[in-house]
């Protein structure tokens, strides 16, 4: 007993020379720079100061707020000379602070962060916040009414408060309906950019001053490390308003004359999970709603990058959804929450993969699965076996049409009496534009184009609902008016084909002499009454939902 106390107070004695030590060298410091030193060690840390920065800027910069009065901080560091304390201070100023900084040790440090588990809100997330209240957000969506004002805008900024061209950036993007982000150092210029309705639209140039700015304010935001410049980084975080949390996903590369910016917005409002509103036709939509009700089986939704598929599969589990049944993902990564659903996201650090967080998966005794993409043999025959064991499964394949899919996976070294069984549904999709109801206008088809529609009519099954079509056959293009920004389209649709895998499908996957080809697959199914992407466009584009221009730039030449 009496060793371990003598253990104890040695401990004591040289923990306290230690911080003796820390102590004297924070003073040192402040001597040579000139600046204030301060002991907070017995400090109790104050949460509204804290509450400027979120505790990861904090730790990462080393330094802490620990003091505010009207709009002056205080704020303690470890080493001022930083380039994160830099930054963090830069951005202070930014926002309108006057910024006192005081010299301190790691010790003082230690003791402010104590304060951030009593802080709750936005400024406590991992990835960042950055919050527009309801007013700001208000003003800019009232001011920003199309791009020509928007560019106006950002040309015309000035002010101290270099954040606030940030706020521009991101209320505009939202305002337009962006899904993407992205600012790009050229040679000459700051080039920024928005996706959308699929289509990059250029905003305007933004002066490399601001640029940089942003770009160190993203980086914090987004948990990333501020002096990379030469390495990509990925981060995230998310825009707090009144009304939604909208997430970002950000990824920066380097390029020839600076960091590239690309920021994903992911505004739970705009994902539209009611099978209704993707766009597909009547009879499409009641096979899809036959299929995805079945006990167990495999549903594949096939397309580029982009083109709504993760969409489509979503609406699907919204629809099936209720208490009584469980229902697991595993996604690259999880694009939106959905209540109710137990969402995963691969890891590649952890070797959690598509593979091996399936097999996880099976283990928490789920009815409905959803697996974000089959890359691999491996993963393709656990689903395939989940399938054909009682569950509902859904998955995406990278294949240009949905016939195509059974070779692609037979090429995958899929076994065909464990392929043909598991499939019930394929559908291959695109994402259209969708005309603008404001200023569309009817433009009359050429004789040429006329037999042509009339020939893909009368080739359409009885199930499909078809225009009555006159002796003058019309459909509409764009024109350009205000509303849509002068690109004659607003929103977008799905355009789709759907192969049900019946007995007769199973049976050519199946036959043992040789891999049935996509043609092979697509004969049998068009005599069996699948209608093709390109028929689904055209009736979209007699109905005035798109253009022929749009369509064959999306799938291919029609007429």
């Amino acid at each position: 007993m009496e060793n371990d106390d003598k253990e104890k107070k040695l401990e004591e004695i040289l923990s306290t020379v230690k911080e003796s030590a820390e102590e004297r060298e924070a003073k040192r410091l402040a001597e040579n720079l000139n600046l204030e030193y301060i002991d907070l060690t017995r400090f109790a840390p104050q949460t509204q100061p804290l509450s400027l920065i979120s505790e990861e800027e904090s730790r990462r910069a080393l330094c802490v707020p620990f003091n505010s009065q009207q709009r002056e901080v205080f704020l303690a560091c470890k080493n001022p000379a930083l380039e994160a304390t830099q930054q963090i201070i830069n951005n202070l100023k930014n926002q309108g602070y006057k910024v006192q900084i005081f010299i301190v040790s790691l010790n003082s440090l230690e003791n402010l962060w104590k304060g951030y588990q009593f802080i709750t809100g936005r400024k406590k997330n991992i990835t960042g916040g950055l919050e527009i209240n309801k007013e700001q957000l208000a003003q800019l969506f009232q001011e920003i009414k199309n791009i020509a004002i928007l560019k106006e805008k950002i040309k015309s900024f000035e002010s101290p408060y270099i954040s606030q061209i940030f706020e521009i950036i991101l209320a505009g993007a939202l305002k337009m309906d962006a899904s993407d982000i992205h600012i790009e150092p050229e040679e000459m210029a700051v080039r920024l950019r928005y996706r959308l309705d699929g289509v990059l639209q250029d905003i305007s140039d933004v002066p490399e001053h601001y640029y940089r700015s942003i770009l160190s304010r993203i980086k914090l935001l987004g948990g990333m490390k501020i002096n990379i410049h030469t390495s990509p980084q990925d981060g995230r975080f998310t825009i707090k308003t009144d009304e939604a949390d909208i997430e970002v996903r950000v990824s920066i590369i380097p390029s020839a004359y600076g960091e590239t910016i690309v920021m994903r917005l992911l505004d739970p409002r705009k994902i539209k999970l009611d099978l209704k509103d993707l766009g597909f036709r009547e009879d499409d939509l009641a096979v899809i709603e036959e299929q995805i009700a079945r006990p167990n089986g495999l549903i594949l939704n096939t397309g580029p990058t982009g083109s709504g598929k993760t969409t489509t599969l979503y609406a699907f589990l919204q629809k099936i959804y209720n208490p009584e049944i469980k229902i697991i993902t595993i996604e690259d990564p999880i694009e939106y929450h959905l209540e109710g659903i137990t969402q995963t996201q691969v890891n590649l650090t952890r070797d959690y993969t598509f593979a091996s967080g399936l097999r996880s998966i099976l283990r928490q005794d789920p009815d409905v699965i959803l697996i974000g993409e089959i890359r691999d043999n491996e993963t393709a025959e656990i689903a395939m076996n989940a399938a054909l064991t009682g569950h509902i499964v859904f998955s995406t394949l990278h294949t240009n049409d949905a016939c195509g899919a059974i070779p692609r996976l037979l090429d995958m070294k899929v076994q065909s009496a464990i392929l043909a069984p598991a499939l019930n549904l394929i559908i291959a999709q695109r994402l259209l534009r969708k005309l603008c109801v404001h200023c569309k206008e009817e433009v009359e088809a050429t004789p040429e184009q006329s037999e042509k529609i009339k020939s893909m009519m009368a080739k359409m099954p009885e199930r499909v609902k078809k225009p009555n079509l006159g002796n003058k056959i019309t459909f509409y293009k764009s024109k350009g008016c205000n509303e849509c920004n002068g690109t004659g389209y607003k929103g977008r649709v799905a355009v789709a084909e759907l192969l049900v895998v019946d007995r007769d499908i199973q049976d050519l996957i199946s036959r043992d002499d040789k891999i049935p080809n996509a043609n092979e697959i697509k004969d049998l199914a068009l005599k069996k009454g699948m209608t093709t992407m390109e028929d689904d466009a055209v009736l979209k584009i007699l109905t005035g939902i798109t253009s022929l221009s749009e369509a064959e730039n999306v799938i291919g030449k029609i007429f």
